[in-house]
């Protein structure tokens, strides 16, 4: 590891002695400008900014972030150029592997190389002038120098569940395998992609830990990546009270930008040695980066879904080659994606299918709701007879249960029996949520927001009433049939406040909670020690989705979520997955019963190479939008036939595109989206036609006035 060192000083400039020269700037441009990825300036002082230096220039009328991209000859006389403004010399270049891996980004995604390389610095150092960022760099480093003098010191870390003793548990056959099968690409520094299939209490968070203590041994950096913010804590205190001489820092939007920045330039500096973050993480500069893990692969969360729509686990991969380093990919539901590289033996896939100790999966019990059982359920409750029983059967045991009810608010829709009138945002093509607790009905898509209405807007009627159950409903109405039971209710509205979910999710470490009402939130990573009965109150909405990919992600919810039980040797035998569903015969379910996901993913993978869907073919899709839809789809159709064109001048005929279509949510925010599906065979030829399409898109949206934009989302997760 990097040793503190003073800050770059910003050298003594003097009048270069050669002709002025000029460098390639990476400036954030709006995405439709039609300029080039790089702007030139001109440097006539020396010594000369080198490729990946931070610098402001003129731009317009405002003065820009940009990253020295490459040094370039002035251009002929006439075409005068403006001055590079400043120097960022307190921080070294940013690496040319960095620049490699931003600019595959760009182009493989098709977005602009400024947008994707200022976007991935913190925002307060995109603001920051030389003399502001030389401070705040000698502040850090001389912060980092006294801590290391003091001994080791606590990680900036939240309250989070009773952690590990810092003493190493003794590994399994099956970890230390799966250790050793790492462990030389790590000492040799090689590039390689394992995919960890490990069981929910696997043990798969030990292996993580084993594998960076050997990074962290040979001096290197490590890099951890979650996809979601509510996993961080609990990871990080993990790794902090293991590695307690050691600097870890958080990166992900929960984060004060002052925080941010901070935990970035510690990173770069060399003066972090674990990094642990989101998405963004993966543009991290690490000068001594050894390992990368990607916690929970399978996630969506990992794709970027507006702006730049990039992937950040198939740019870890990426990022693993570039560099030569190994990248461990881990889940117990990988994604098809992942599964078919590691049979193709692009990865080498690393098997824990047994729990450590005597923990193990809960059993599947389905709840079949067309029997008499299932119609009573229909009504107020929500909850059959029968698994009411359990729960308060595992009350009375000092046990405890979780509900996963993937659904916020108090009910989906509110709604009126006289003239059917139902509350459909104004602005979107979707429903306000109705929220008991602040009486407001609230658009989960665009935000907006209003006061429930006395009575119905269009007739005037009282009888206004909430239709369908979200968590707040299904907590209220257990507080009710569970009277003795203490009710727990975790999703994206109860955990708003700063440090509320860890709050809540410590009551429930505590036993301070019987029964547990969540969304997906809850099914990811927790150790509940003494939960044996999970129950999906609704899980049968995915199993007949348009999207190709829902029963997968069905799968992996609901085998994520059983993983919260049954991990306490003493109470695993009892533990069990009930599932409330009107399709108990599916075949998602028979696999699940099983605890077979190889199964799962056999029959998965072959349905999608019959179908000649991913991974077996390469899709993208070219969004419109625009106040009106009928111009969005004209836009797509003219933009249809350019293509079809260029496809035949290029020779890409096996290209396939498809008529445009509206997306499921066709307005948001008061904006009409269209989409056109683009399908390959062959990655290269489709890339190929993403480049040339750009200057035909430009041209084409100057021909509408500018009163279209499009953007084009290359693997896209739901078509």
């Amino acid at each position: 590891m990097a040793s503190v060192t003073n800050a770059l000083v910003a050298p003594v400039l003097s009048p270069h002695s050669g002709p002025a020269q000029a460098v390639a700037v990476a400036v954030e441009l709006p995405q439709h400008a039609g300029l080039s990825d790089c702007l030139l300036y001109e440097v006539s002082t020396y010594p000369l900014p080198e490729p990946g230096q931070l610098v402001r220039v003129p731009l317009g009328k405002r003065t820009v972030a940009g990253v020295v991209w490459s040094l370039d000859p002035l251009p002929p006389p006439g075409l005068p150029i403006k001055p590079v403004a400043d120097v960022l010399w307190a921080l070294p270049p940013l690496s040319a592997a960095w620049r490699q891996l931003t600019a595959f980004a760009a182009g493989y995604y098709q977005r602009g190389l400024g947008e994707l390389a200022l976007q991935a610095l913190p925002p307060e150092l995109r603001k920051a002038d030389a003399k502001q960022l030389a401070q705040r760099v000698r502040r850090l480093q001389q912060s980092v120098a006294k801590a290391r003098a003091a001994g080791p010191a606590p990680a900036d870390t939240s309250p989070s569940p009773p952690a590990l003793p810092q003493d190493r548990p003794v590994l399994s056959a099956e970890q230390q395998a799966a250790v050793e099968r790492v462990l030389p690409d790590i000492g040799a520094g090689r590039a390689a992609t394992h995919l960890l299939f490990g069981a929910t209490g696997s043990g798969k968070t030990e292996v993580y830990l084993r594998l960076a203590e050997a990074a962290l041994a040979q001096g290197r950096q490590v890099l951890v990546m979650v996809p979601e913010i509510n996993l961080t804590p609990q990871l990080e205190r993990r790794f902090a009270e293991r590695f307690p001489s050691h600097r870890l820092v958080s990166l992900h939007s929960s984060l004060t930008a002052a925080q941010r920045a901070n935990h970035w330039l510690m990173a770069h500096l060399g003066l972090a040695d674990l990094v642990l973050g989101t998405r963004l993480s993966v543009f991290t500069p690490l000068p001594q980066l050894g390992l990368v893990i990607v916690d929970e692969e399978h996630d969506p969360s990992y794709k970027q879904q507006d702006g730049a729509r990039y992937s950040a686990r198939d740019l870890a991969v990426y990022r693993g080659s570039l560099e030569g380093l190994p990248v461990l990919l881990g889940s117990a539901t990988p994604s098809l994606e992942s599964w078919q590289r590691a049979a193709d033996g692009r990865y080498r896939r690393l098997d824990m299918p047994q729990r450590i100790g005597a923990g193990r999966m809960p059993a599947l019990r389905l709840l079949d709701m067309r029997s008499a059982a299932g119609n009573t359920a229909a009504g107020k409750a929500a909850l059959a007879p029968a698994l009411l029983a359990a729960l308060e059967e595992r009350r009375a045991r000092g046990e405890q249960s979780l509900l996963l009810l993937n659904r916020r608010g108090y009910a989906p829709v509110l709604h009126c029996s006289a003239c059917d009138w139902k509350s459909q945002c104004s602005h979107c093509s979707a429903w306000r949520v109705y929220h008991k607790i602040d009486r407001t009905l609230r658009c989960h898509h665009c935000g907006w927001t209003d006061r429930v209405p006395k009575a119905c807007p269009n007739c005037g009627n009282l009888d206004i009433a909430p239709l369908g159950r979200g968590t707040e409903k299904l907590a209220e109405q257990l507080s009710t049939l569970l009277p003795l039971a203490r009710i727990a209710r975790i999703d994206a509205d109860s955990t708003r406040g700063v440090g509320s979910l860890e709050s809540q999710l410590a009551a429930v470490h505590a036993g301070e909670v019987d029964v547990l009402v969540g969304t997906q939130m809850v099914t990811k990573g927790h150790d509940f020690r003494r939960m044996t009965l999970v129950a999906a109150v609704n899980p049968d909405g995915a199993l007949f989705a348009s999207d190709f990919r829902a029963a997968e992600r069905l799968f992996a919810l609901l085998m994520q979520a059983a993983g919260r039980a049954g991990r306490d040797a003493e109470l695993a035998e009892r533990s069990e997955l009930w599932l409330q569903t009107w399709h108990p015969q599916h075949p998602v379910y028979a696999a699940l019963a099983r605890h077979d996901y190889p199964a799962f993913a056999q029959s998965q993978l072959h349905e999608r190479s019959l179908a000649g869907l991913p991974p077996f073919s390469h899709l993208a899709l070219l969004r419109a939008d625009a106040r009106d839809a009928q111009a969005a789809t004209d836009f797509l159709l003219q933009a249809s036939e350019h293509l079809r064109e260029l496809t035949a001048q290029e020779g890409l005929d096996s290209i396939l595109l498809y008529p445009p279509v509206p997306p499921p949510l066709a307005r948001l925010a008061d904006v009409e989206r269209v989409q056109m599906l683009l399908e390959s065979r062959s990655r290269p030829a489709l890339q190929r036609l993403l480049s040339l399409a750009q200057p035909v898109l430009m041209a084409l949206r100057t021909q509408h006035k500018g009163l279209i934009r499009w953007a084009v989302d290359v693997d896209p997760l739901a078509i």
